[in-house]
């Protein structure tokens, strides 16, 4: 059984309570940019603080992009969310990779980091190629 009091504090922990920051993110590739907007997360601020990053982004499934990061996040405060949508920017916990989805998608092992400001359409050009990402 949950207090009442209880349940207001855990709010600040569900991700589908997650707000978006003024931490800003750019990924470039193949010409293309991507801006993100980061929610206010342990996870999110522990991607923040590995930039700026030169990586490699490749097709990953039907719905998605991955970024493989060097070393996996921190995952405090982390919790499954219901709320899946494309523009997503996510975080693979079994794998430490970053996940960029452009169309629908449910998996229970992710974090979700902040969502793509101004569209995401740069994700469906297929291929692999160097990233860089930094913050703005």
């Amino acid at each position: 059984m949950i207090l009442p009091g209880m349940g207001r504090a855990q709010q600040g922990r569900d991700p589908n309570w997650e707000k978006p920051t003024d931490v800003r993110i750019r990924l470039t590739f193949n010409d293309l940019v991507l801006i993100a907007a980061l929610y206010d997360s342990p996870s999110a601020r522990d991607l923040a603080s590995m930039l700026p990053l030169s990586l490699k982004i490749e097709d990953y499934g039907s719905s998605e992009k991955i970024v493989r990061l060097p070393r996996k996040l921190i995952e405090d405060g982390s919790g499954p969310f219901g709320n899946e949508r494309p523009g997503d920017l996510c975080y693979f916990k079994p794998w430490g990779n970053l996940a960029l989805f452009y169309d629908d998608y449910r998996w229970d092992g992710l974090i979700r980091l902040g969502r793509f400001d101004g569209g995401y359409e740069a994700l469906r050009v297929r291929g692999e190629y160097p990233v860089h990402i930094k913050r703005i």
